[in-house]
């Protein structure tokens, strides 16, 4: 298009900074993705809720942890005048209900969402403000069983939605807090914090070696060095001996060897599961992960694929949420980034099977045809046979296109490879 074209219309009609439109295909895919994975939590007894997508701004500051203020949008409400936000996560929606209207139901809680959050993005994978989402949430279940249940969750979900090749990192937040609260200077802590958190070596020997690190004790220093390396899990190291043992040297005596400890005997647990988990196969151990560790409290995990450069899931152990809600419990979750997710499918191959779905073209009772394929839950529509009936079905992603004379019809194929359904057979064999 030249400088000085009038663009199509349609492209005069800006969205938001952030926003996007599905349109169908992608819509499609989406639903399919979204229904599949919950349909999967469904099968480990996770009961779907719904939570609004816009809340009292009090009640998601609650539960919001370290996420930027200037990351919430906010408005005030017009019925009410109270300050209300687009929710940027969904976690501290779950928790108010727990917290209220499920809080006579027996325990363990187990819950599961689908929704899209609203939040400024940043990064390779992150140009939305909006981010749909799928997750879990399980109260009332403590530490080790509820993490290894959230563990061999998130491994056969991945599973569930056709991702063999992921990687499931598991760490403790409460290692790194543990090395950084014995820092005394709370700007260099800052700076040590950011510079773990992006696996920054040479920045962290800078900072520690710098003189505002001289009332660092030497063994916190010495730690917080090398937490970027104590990693480990992998074909190197499948048992986790080696990290382990490293890690056990380095954090001995400092306020991080009682989390190390709680680390270990999640990884121990994790590796002994049987039966068809294929869990044991995909963890790895990172000492030094960071993300999140100020929110979380426990075990934290993020799941890895080739494909968004971003985790396409994360989660881990939260027990202080329900407590800001007036309802201590335990309480530990993952959340599913369907973006990431569909597009690590993409780059692993993974093709969802193509639902059948029917133009019907024929001379006389088109009509009659296509209602009885919506019966037998075939989506069907009726089109003009002089209006180029394939070049619409082509457009709008259907399947198979039936055109022909009453005793003569004929069904076609518009998408290869997709057989027709069986209701569509028997109907136009008549």
């Amino acid at each position: 298009m030249s400088p000085t074209a009038t663009p199509p219309r349609a492209l005069s009609h800006f969205l938001p900074a952030g926003m996007r439109d599905l349109l169908p295909a992608e819509a499609r895919a989406r639903r399919a993705l979204g229904r599949r994975v919950i349909e999967h939590f469904g099968l480990h007894g996770f009961h779907l809720v719904t939570p609004p997508v816009f809340e009292l701004a009090e009640v998601l500051e609650r539960g919001l942890g370290t996420l930027d203020p200037s990351d919430v949008l906010r408005f005030v409400e017009p019925e009410s005048g109270e300050v209300a936000a687009l929710r940027p996560d969904m976690t501290p929606q779950i928790a108010r209900m727990v917290s209220t209207r499920l809080a006579r139901e027996p325990g363990p809680v187990r819950l599961c969402y689908e929704g899209t959050i609203v939040r400024r993005r940043q990064g390779r994978a992150r140009r939305n403000r909006q981010v749909p989402q799928a997750g879990v949430e399980l109260y009332g279940v403590a530490s080790l069983d509820g993490d290894l249940e959230m563990l061999r969750l998130a491994a056969s979900v991945t599973a569930a939605v056709g991702l063999d090749d992921v990687v499931i990192d598991v760490g403790h937040a409460s290692i790194a807090r543990a090395l950084v609260d014995a820092v005394p200077d709370r700007a260099l802590a800052a700076d040590l914090t950011d510079a773990l958190v992006h696996k920054d070596a040479s920045r962290l020997d800078a900072l520690l070696s710098s003189p505002r690190a001289s009332s660092v004790p030497a063994r916190v220093a010495t730690a917080l060095g090398t937490l970027p390396e104590l990693t480990g899990g992998g074909p190197a190291d499948p048992g986790g001996a080696r990290v382990f043992a490293r890690a056990s040297a380095l954090l001995s005596g400092t306020a991080a060897e009682g989390p190390l400890a709680e680390l270990r005997a999640l990884w121990d647990a994790a590796r002994r599961v049987g039966g068809s988990s294929r869990l044991a196969d995909v963890i790895s151990v990172d000492v030094g992960e960071v993300r999140g560790f100020a929110y979380y409290t426990g075990a934290i995990f993020h799941v890895l694929a080739a494909g968004p450069g971003e985790p396409i899931a994360a989660g881990g152990r939260y027990d202080d949420l329900l407590g800001r809600f007036d309802a201590p419990m335990p309480a530990v979750g993952f959340a599913l980034q369907l973006d990431a997710v569909a597009w690590a499918r993409e780059a692993a191959g993974v093709v969802e099977p193509a639902v059948a779905r029917v133009v019907v073209a024929t001379s006389a009772g088109a009509e009659d045809l296509a209602e009885a394929l919506r019966d037998r839950g075939v989506p069907a529509v009726v089109h003009a046979r002089d209006a180029d009936p394939r070049a619409y079905a082509v457009a709008w992603g259907f399947t198979h296109l039936v055109t022909g004379d009453p005793g003569a019809v004929v069904v076609d194929g518009v998408v290869p490879g997709v057989e027709p359904p069986a209701a569509l057979r028997d109907l136009t064999a008549r």
